[in-house]
């Protein structure tokens, strides 16, 4: 049944293109979920509301009790103004789906619609899972939290882009076994010091200065503790002190994200964090508070569901648009990794990327696109899963 995906195309852009225009932040999101919901009920699908959030479960019956089968869709948006020159460019100024989640929409709701129609095919029941929030990292678990898992045998999600490579083309399916992305958490560090004039830097302590001793130390930790084998990634991203050109400031602020693929590095990396924030700060003559906000654990793809997902992509899009290794791991992160804790799965990645097209840029950009013609694939994919996982022929 996942051939009849091609005769949906037309309707997954309509739909996709509906989404990108109302993007939402966060775990509140009225208008994407009333958006999903009318589509659901159109379908015919029964649903029901998380408890904590926007996020929606709906449940597809088979035509006897089975295994339950879990497919999984994120929604939320970024803080991002949109620059791309098109009609259907988000309506919300600031707000942007920068990363493919309304694609992700769109291709489980056409999936959806094809495995309602064939449910007296379905030994099993399928759970659709509409999250909220992955861009925070919270959306997965308050889901998890609600009981979306409870019962699951097996569960699947999928992600659009460029996320692995700006030179795979648009089409190709990417899902490898074991660990294919990293955890993601996030550290805060406020420097305190003691503002003065800057003519008489003496008088006061200077978190300026502090904190920049402190962003260089900080890389020392991957430099020469972490070992070369064992990826990690300690990235500064923000800092913030200051309001003008000769006044030592009395605080500085530090914001940054650690990466890595397993516990005892990720923990080591927040404790260095810590120590070697704090005895800069000293050694300095001030003082510093560390605030470790954990993210999702790394993406761990069960082995045998993610064979399972490579031989569905080589019957859907062909084994040379079939990538079923990878060297190394991405070191980005995705809260899917929390539904995988719950039951054997595999995350799976759709590039849409083509230059012509312009959706080659990167993810979490302005200008970030999507070849529309792939959406078909998404939905084909899940469909395929859920035939072979099923044995349905």
């Amino acid at each position: 049944m996942w051939e009849k995906c091609k005769e949906l195309q037309n309707k997954l852009l309509r739909m996709r293109r509906d989404l990108h225009q109302i993007p939402e932040l966060g775990g509140d999101l009225p208008k994407t979920r009333a958006y999903l919901e009318e589509r659901l009920q159109e379908i015919g699908i029964p649903f029901e509301e998380n408890s904590f959030d926007s996020g929606l479960i709906a449940t597809i019956p088979g035509f006897k009790d089975g295994p339950v089968l879990a497919l999984r869709a994120d929604m939320d948006a970024l803080p991002i103004t949109e620059e791309n020159e098109v009609d259907y460019i988000s309506r919300h100024k600031g707000c942007m789906h920068a990363c493919g989640h309304d694609t992700h929409m769109a291709m489980l709701l056409g999936a959806a619609e094809l495995l309602f129609k064939n449910r007296d095919r379905i030994p099993g029941s399928i759970r659709l899972l509409f999250q909220t929030d992955e861009e925070g990292a919270q959306g997965a678990r308050r889901m998890v939290d609600h009981g979306c898992m409870d019962g699951v045998s097996a569960v699947f999600g999928t992600h659009i882009g460029t996320i692995l490579s700006k030179e795979i083309p648009a089409g190709t399916v990417i899902c490898t076994p074991g660990c294919c992305m990293a955890s993601f958490d996030k550290f805060i560090v406020r420097i305190h010091g003691s503002g003065c004039h800057g003519s008489t830097p003496e008088k006061g302590v200077d978190p300026i200065n502090i904190g920049a001793h402190l962003i260089l130390s900080l890389q020392e930790v991957l430099a020469r503790e972490i070992p070369a084998v064992k990826p990690a990634v300690l990235t500064v991203g923000h800092v913030e002190a200051g309001k003008t050109y000769n006044v030592i400031p009395t605080e500085f602020l530090l914001e940054g994200t650690i990466r890595s693929l397993d516990k005892e590095t990720r923990d080591f990396l927040a404790k260095r964090i810590q120590e070697i924030s704090s005895q800069t700060a000293a050694l300095f003559r001030g003082s510093a508070e560390v605030q470790m906000i954990w993210g999702a654990p790394p993406v761990v793809n069960d082995p045998a569901m993610a064979k399972l997902v490579a031989d569905c992509a080589r019957e859907v899009v062909g084994a040379e648009k079939t990538i079923d290794h990878v060297d190394a791991p991405n070191m980005g992160g995705e809260d899917f990794a929390y539904y995988l804790e719950k039951a054997p799965g595999a995350f799976i990645f759709l590039s849409s990327s083509n230059k012509e097209k312009g959706s080659d840029v990167s993810h979490h950009n302005p200008r970030f696109n999507v070849d529309e013609d792939v959406l078909w694939i998404g939905s084909a994919l899940f469909v395929k899963i859920v035939e072979k996982y099923f044995h349905i022929e």
